[in-house]
């Protein structure tokens, strides 16, 4: 099996580092974790040797790199074809890779008025008319896909790219306090109780310690 080591950033800001770590480690897949915090010596030093484009998230498998969330998560369904990272039919795997590209190219204005914080309280804060049109967007993506979904409480029933893209929504929609009508209200609650997602939440409220040394954070293979 290859060796993979994913680059990633400061686990309660980088929504984007968020979704392949949150992939791998739902899929049982071992990886190592080199964390870089963001706007430190570290990353000035680091980020040039770790990654071609100069940001987050990168996997390398042995010494080749894969850039961009969504590639990286293309590269670990075609790794690991067992873990079935893509829906198993194809109708559904299409709508899978649709809304997973909609979410990577899609809902700047959530992005711009409402970043990932994981660790603040900020209910009520940034909502505009254009955040509540991505908003209302991405519930009915929610509940049309849990509608036709069977066989689990995910988007595709079970863990799947599409739901690890949508991951770092859940905990925006938590930090702002974005109320939700059940069927997404569901779906938004069965990802924040992922194994995977739990694990990164927790070292998010945790991390001050080790990005207030401005080095890299390394964790063991998964």
């Amino acid at each position: 099996m290859p060796n993979l080591r994913l680059v990633i950033a400061n686990k309660n800001y980088s929504s984007w580092s968020m979704r392949p770590w949150v992939l791998l480690r739902q899929a049982g897949i071992e990886f190592e974790e080199i964390l870089v915090p963001f706007d430190t010596e570290a990353w000035a030093g680091r980020i040039p040797t770790l990654t071609p484009t100069g940001q987050v998230p990168v996997l390398w498998i042995d010494d080749e790199p894969v850039w961009d969330s969504l590639a990286i998560a293309e590269a670990v369904a075609e790794l690991f074809p067992a873990a079935g990272l893509w829906p198993a039919d194809a109708r559904a795997r299409r709508r899978a890779r649709s809304i997973a590209a909609e979410m990577h190219g899609g809902f700047a204005e959530l992005r711009k008025r409402m970043p990932m914080n994981i660790a603040a309280d900020l209910r009520g804060h940034g909502r505009t008319p254009e955040v509540e049109r991505n908003i209302e967007r991405i519930v009915a993506i929610w509940t049309e896909c849990r509608e036709a979904a069977t066989g689990g409480p995910l988007l595709f029933g079970h863990f799947t790219i599409a739901d690890a893209m949508y991951a770092p929504v859940v905990t925006r929609f938590h930090t702002y306090g974005v109320s939700l009508p059940p069927v997404a209200a569901a779906y938004a609650e069965a990802v924040r109780v992922l194994p995977s997602v739990r694990a990164w939440t927790e070292a998010a409220l945790a991390e001050d310690a080790f990005v207030a040394h401005d080095e890299p954070y390394r964790t063991a293979p998964r």
